[in-house]
Order: structure tokens, then sequence, then C-alpha cells
């Protein structure tokens, strides 16, 4: 059973002429035996809620997952498609990608994000156990990772997490074969990860990754212990490559069809490419089919249970029906007493109003609570041995805290969020745009937005990071003009299934802008237009954020001299590319004099400013001082803003 996914793996890449035979190849013992005799799954049901997670962290070594999916019996893991390894429009891509292939769990491209994001699994593992009780949520998640996982820094983050939380429904399979592409792992790393494990508060064992009586009791001894778990399973790469095994030249290439010949010789496998023999064929396929009567037995408790009509809700991902009843009213009232607050406590004020009616949502703060103002009152925390709490402490690890947040929403039945500083989104931004490349309801609280966060200096003070946030495809980038825009914002967010959101926010004050009632979210346009022009409009103002005020102010100014300007706020970029053509137009406002105010770079306006527009904003880096100092010094004003008008008139 183990050479099936041998052979297939060694087929697979040689086909494509492209992939990495060396890790599935040496893992299949590992998880021949994991697959048939530990991991709770059916075949023909790929999206059982109470499933153990598998999570190919190694991602490169694809080729194993896909043998597996195929050989259980997996429908969309085809013959034809393992034939089509790497191809375009196949299902089976370099890399594992979620929402491609039933059976793949997450996408597992840079090394280090699927160990990271199996920590988020388990956590949601353990919350919903406890919200539901474990007749309704009691599995595993697993996770293959190799040398490189380990070596890259956000492993660091996930393995401290996990042994803080004592995740004990968490183990990690370690393909400890010593080499990686240049050769052996000797070569840059001589780190004891078993130590390291341990050290973090894990159980460890190593285990011969080619003894399949060992490797089934350190599986068995695994589902033991009282936290999470690494098995260092010592294997050779290549494991039963003619001349090649335990090289590093099976890593990264395919075996060529010398090798591929002479191992199938060796293995004694007779058959063509893709082809198994009807013995092995039905023995995996049996294993595919077994945990059916598990399925089976939780769907009979699932109906009996009263809490199933929640659960089901809640795994789908559909809001509660009052889920934004008090947001709403908040609203209103908000329009009515237009209070002067920075976004930052916006956003908090937000989170007070939907956090009681969505269960769901389950947040917290790289150890920036009360900045990020991401605690809702009377909270309990997330903790062992309990789990129930909605209030995570994640500690200083952005990184690890944005890639979990990933896993909490694949794993279904959480909305999550995790608040950091703004310029911290450099440390969390692989993770964001591996949640907005998956598609996943992930909201990331950036607070402290912009110079305005004053004297803690240019290190703290995001410049550029908006452009950069905006430049990942399928992310939400709010920056919210005030209180209302805030809290339209985060129904948005809520809303989007399939696209994560960062929420950009400022530490200082601004004063209200949105005063009129309207009946639709204006937020979710993207842009719209905030004040018309008295008369036919020559100028057209737009801003975001705490200077969409200096933007209206700059218009009190202009429109005193007779000149009719107009002012539109753009909380989202990415919203406003979603709207038809005729609204877009009607926003852009061509043919006035454009110009645009944010204290951040100038990138990504253009396409609302034009070539000939003028923007009023960073070219440089921030400094330290008070907030007010830094926007006269940097010439951040109404007055600017005025200035660029005119000498475009």
């Amino acid at each position: 059973m183990a050479n099936a996914i041998r052979v297939l793996a060694m087929d697979g890449v040689e086909k494509a002429k492209s992939g990495h035979p060396g890790m599935p190849m040496g893992m299949a013992d590992v998880a021949t035996v994991l697959f048939s005799k530990f991991l709770k799954f059916d075949a023909s049901r790929p999206d059982w809620a109470d499933r153990d997670r598998f999570i190919l962290s190694a991602g490169h070594g694809s080729m194993l997952i896909y043998a597996l999916l195929h050989l259980t019996g997996y429908k969309a893991a085809t013959r034809q498609e393992l034939s089509n390894f790497r191809q375009w429009g196949s299902k089976t891509a370099g890399h594992p990608e979620y929402g491609h292939m039933p059976g793949v769990e997450v996408t597992t491209g840079p090394l280090g994000q699927g160990l990271a994001t199996s920590v988020g699994f388990a956590m949601a593992e353990r919350h919903l156990a406890a919200k539901y009780g474990e007749d309704l949520v009691d599995h595993r998640t697993w996770v293959v990772a190799g040398d490189g996982c380990l070596m890259e820094g956000v492993s660091q983050e996930a393995i401290a997490l996990a042994g803080r939380y004592k995740l004990n429904k968490l183990t990690v399979l370690w393909d400890d074969n010593e080499i990686t592409i240049d050769g052996k792992v000797s070569l840059s790393d001589t780190t004891d990860q078993k130590a390291r494990f341990k050290a973090a508060g894990w159980a460890v064992k190593a285990v011969d990754g080619h003894d399949v009586d060992a490797i089934k009791a350190a599986l068995k001894w695994a589902t033991k212990q009282d936290k999470p778990t690494l098995l260092a399973c010592k294997t050779r790469i290549g494991k039963g490559a003619a001349t090649m095994e335990g090289s590093h030249k099976t890593h990264g290439a395919a075996l060529g069809a010398a090798e591929v010949a002479a191992t199938r010789l060796g293995l004694g496998w007779d058959h063509d490419p893709f082809e198994l023999p009807e013995n092995i064929q039905k023995a995996w396929l049996k294993v595919g089919r077994q945990g059916a009567k598990h399925r089976k037995a939780w769907e009979a408790r699932l109906v009996a249970s009263k809490q199933a009509a929640d659960f089901t809700r809640a795994m789908k991902g559909d809001l509660p029906e009052t889920a934004f009843a008090k947001l709403d009213a908040k609203i209103a009232e908000l329009i009515e007493t237009r209070p002067a607050q920075a976004t930052r406590q916006s956003s908090g004020a937000a989170l007070d109003e939907v956090f009681a009616a969505i269960p769901e949502l389950i947040g917290g703060s790289a150890d920036l609570t009360g900045s990020n103002n991401t605690f809702v009152k009377d909270t309990p925390i997330f903790d062992a041995p309990t789990y129930e709490g909605r209030y995570v402490n994640w500690g200083i690890r952005e990184f690890g805290m944005a890639a979990a947040l990933n896993g909490l929403a694949l794993h279904g039945g959480i909305i999550p969020y995790g608040g950091t500083f703004m310029v911290f989104s450099d440390y969390s931004r692989p993770a964001i745009r591996l949640g907005a490349l998956m598609g996943v309801r992930a909201i990331h609280v950036l607070t402290h937005d912009s110079i305005g966060l004053g004297e803690d200096g240019p290190t703290h003070q995001p410049v550029e990071h908006l452009a950069a946030l905006r430049a990942i495809p399928n992310l939400y980038v709010f920056r919210p003009a005030d209180t209302v825009e805030a809290m339209e914002a985060w129904k948005i967010a809520l809303e989007a299934r399939t696209t994560p959101s960062a929420m950009c926010l400022s530490r200082q004050k601004t004063q209200a802008v949105r005063t009129v009632a309207s009946a639709e979210n204006l937020t979710a346009k993207g842009a719209y237009e905030i004040k018309a022009a008295n008369g036919e409009a020559r100028v057209t103002l737009f801003g975001t954020g705490t200077e969409l005020a200096l933007a209206l102010k700059a218009a009190e100014t202009l429109e005193a001299e007779g000149t009719p300007t107009r002012v539109v706020s753009v909380p989202c970029f990415e919203l406003f590319e979603k709207q038809d053509a005729a609204y877009q137009a009607s926003v852009l406002g061509r043919g006035t004099v454009r110009v645009a105010v944010e204290a951040a770079i100038q990138q990504g306006w253009e396409r609302f400013i034009g070539e000939d527009g003028g923007f009023v904003g960073m070219s440089s880096f921030g400094a330290s001082a008070p907030a007010e100092v830094l926007y006269e010094k940097f010439g951040i004003t109404s007055d600017a803003v005025v200035a660029a008008v005119k000498a475009r008139l």
C-alpha cells in the first residue's frame, strides 16, 4: 500500500517533468499507517464536520496527498487528475490549493504556514467541543511537516502557541530526513528540534519512519497525550528509488525515465504509470470507506441534539438572523450624536454591538489589547482546560496569529479576528495574503494607521502599508473616516464569507463626518459622494480615514471662495472596483480638478485622481513628535489641499 503512494508520486512528477517526489516516497509508510489506522474520515463525504483534519505543511510534496485522496476514493482525485499534475486547469496544483480538490484543508505553499494554520484548526476543535460537547465535536488535526517548515520563523510562534494552550488534539509528523534542496540539513542548521518542541510544551517521540509497527505504536501514543505531540519520523528521502534513495536530488526534480524504470523493478511493480494492482486498489478503497460508520453515527447524534440547528448554521457560516440588530440601531444613533473619536475606538464600539449577537466571533490581540480595542467587556479568556472563552491572548506573534486566524476560519464554526498595529502587518502579511488566496473570512484589526500615532516615531508609523495591503487581490482594506463608517465596515467584513478584511484604524480622534442618515450601507460602495458641490462641480476631493475631515475643511474654504467643490469618501478601494462603470464614473468626477489626501504614499491613488491630479500625503518615512505637529510639518493640512487644487484650476 505504501509503494502505491511511492509509484503514483514518482509517476505524477515524471509525467509533469516537475515536482518533488522525494518527500512523498519517504513519508509513504507513515502516511499509510495514519490513513489506514488512525485518521477519522469518510472519502465519500469530504465536508463531514467531525472529520480529522490532515494538513500537508510540506506542500511541495503535494503528490503525497493527491495519491492518498486518489487511493482512498475521493471522487475528484481521479487517475486523470494525477496524470495532469501541475497542468493548466487540473485540481492537482503544484502545491495543495484549498478549494481546488476536496480533501485539501488548507493552501500550503510557503513553508511553515501549514503548521501555523494547523494551530487555528486545533483551537477551533477545542473551542467548539467545549461549546457543543464532544458528541458533536471530537476530532484531531494531523500535520506533515518537513525541515523547511521547522526552519521558518513562524514555526516557533506556532509551536509556542500550541504548547501554551495544551492543544492535545494536534500532532505534527516531522519528516526527519536530514535533507533540503541544497543538500544535508547540517549545511545550514544544527537545531535540536525535539528539544525545541519539548521546551515549548510538547510531548515528543522519535520513531523509525519506515517501521510500520513502530509508527503504529507512536501514533497511538500521540492520541493519549495531554499536550500537542511531535513525532520525529526518521525517514530516507526518495525511499525505494533504485539509486537515488537518500539523495537531495530526489527533493525537487523528476527522477528520470531510467531511474523510474529501475525503481519499478526494485519494488516489483510491474504496472503502467498510474495503474494499480487490483488487490492494493481494493485495500485502499476499503480505508476510504471505513470511516462511514463513524460519520453515520455522528449524523444520528447531530439529528438528536438540541443544538443541531445552531451547530449546522455556524458550520455553514451563516450569521444569526439578529446579528446586526443592535449595530444598526447604534449607527442610527451615531448619525444624531456625531461623536468625535479615534476609529480604533469606533471599531471597539462595533464589536461591543455584535459580539453577543454573533457567538462565532472569537478574537484577540498580539499583546496590544488596550491599544487595539479588541476586547469586549466580561468576555471569558480562551484557555486550557475548558476552552470556552472567546478572547485569545496571542502574545507578540503577529504572523502566528494571522496564520491561526486562517485555520480558525477554515475549520468552520468560527469567525476570527486579531489585532495589532498596522505597521506590524509587515509581519502578518504572508498569512493575510494566504487567507486572501484561499478566500477565508478572517478580520485583521490594524490600528495606529498613520503618522497620526505620533511620538513612537517612524518605526511604528505605517507609510507604505496601505498600498501594500491594497495590492493583495481579494482583500478588503477598510480605512473608515468615522464611527459610522467603521461600523459599516465591520458589517461588510462579517458578511464577507470568501474575503478577509483589514481594518485600518486611527489612534487619534477624528470628527464625525457621516451626519445624514442613509437607507443603505454607503461604505459597501467603496467610495461615495459625502458632500455635493454648491453648483456645477469644478473640484473633486478624495479622502480616507482621519484625512477625510481635511478634505471637507478644504472644500469649505474653496466653496467660500466661489469654487464649487464636491468631496468623496473612499473607505475601500476594492469595493469601489465592484461597482458598475456608470457609478464609478459618477464618483470619479472626470472633468473636474481632482485631489486626494491620505497620510500615506500615493501609490494606487492614480485610479481616482488621474495622471494630472494632486495628492497630499507622504513621500518619506515619518518622525517622532505629537500627531498635530507631524501633520503640519509633513504638509498634510487642509491648506495644502486647497493649494494643490488652486495649482490645477
